[in-house]
């Protein structure tokens, strides 16, 4: 890096060559990332409560 105001100049630049997502795009994103972390957390539950099941009855067999 040779002279630092040129590269900010660069930086400015590619800045202004981004698009940007709209307001309505950031809030559809945001429901889909909440949506699917629901949708995760009630599959892990379930998951969770069937290993449980089985384990429940392993261990009283074996007693």
């Amino acid at each position: 890096m040779k002279n630092p105001l040129k590269f900010l100049q660069e930086v400015k630049q590619e800045a202004f060559r981004v698009t940007w997502p709209t307001g309505k795009e950031t809030i559809q994103g945001s429901l889909m990332v909440v949506a699917m972390a629901i949708v995760a957390a009630i599959f892990f539950l379930l998951v969770d409560q069937v290993l449980k099941f089985f384990l429940d009855i392993i261990l009283k067999v074996s007693i």
